[in-house]
């Protein structure tokens, strides 16, 4: 179904940018300075948003003429493209996603869309979900590898994943017993580790279980 996979839901806003001859530097040159010095880590505005896999943001200048026998076409216009895979069903899960941007992070939704034709600011929220939905485009492409897990369930997926991929590598050659013995410590131990913050690299911290790297 168009924007909806399961639980996923994928967004894709275009949203156009202001042409002023008199800004200096111009809007799109903004947008772009601003998007080099946001953090990609958990820091970032888009992982401060609860539900969010992924986000992606480009500044698109025109679209490409692949030569004949395609039209060779133009925007009006440069657009700022927001792509996010996130966690809402339907249309009131898309408001309370969009809420929760403004809601969390709308200090810096302002600093990018402020430079957007007809953007209201992200404090008057019913006027916000507006205009994003205005700008919203139907997609049936997704970027996140699942479809009915929420974001706190793929993390402990790829959570679970890497720290049995480490006890795998640190108990090679041992006893069946002594294996057995350290697993269970290790399933204890690794149901009690808290979830890593959205944003943040899948590391897991070493359990010790009596390993050859203890």
């Amino acid at each position: 179904m168009a924007n909806q996979n399961g639980t996923m839901y994928g967004l894709t806003i275009l949203s156009p940018i202001i042409d002023d001859d008199k800004a200096v530097p111009s809007h799109d040159l903004q947008i772009r300075a601003y998007l080099a010095s946001l953090p990609t880590d958990r820091q970032s505005p888009f992982a401060q948003a609860p539900g969010t896999h992924l986000a992606r943001l480009v500044v698109m200048d025109d679209v490409i003429y692949v030569g004949m026998p395609s039209c060779e076409e133009h925007l009006k216009s440069k657009y700022l493209v927001f792509e996010s895979n996130i966690d809402a069903t339907g249309e009131s899960g898309l408001d309370r996603y969009l809420t929760g941007l403004a809601q969390h992070s709308g200090t810096h939704i302002d600093a990018i869309w402020s430079h957007c034709v007809g953007y209201p600011g992200a404090s008057e929220i019913p006027a916000f979900l507006r205009y994003m939905k205005a700008c919203q485009l139907t997609t049936t492409f997704y970027f996140a590898a699942v479809n009915n897990k929420n974001l706190q369930q793929t993390q402990r997926a790829l959570q679970t994943q890497r720290a049995v991929a480490d006890f795998i590598a640190s108990h090679q050659g041992l006893a069946a017993a002594q294996t057995q013995a350290a697993f269970n410590q290790f399933l204890q131990q690794l149901d009690a580790m808290p979830l890593p913050p959205a944003g943040e690299p899948h590391v897991v911290r070493a359990i010790k279980t009596g390993g050859k790297n203890e």
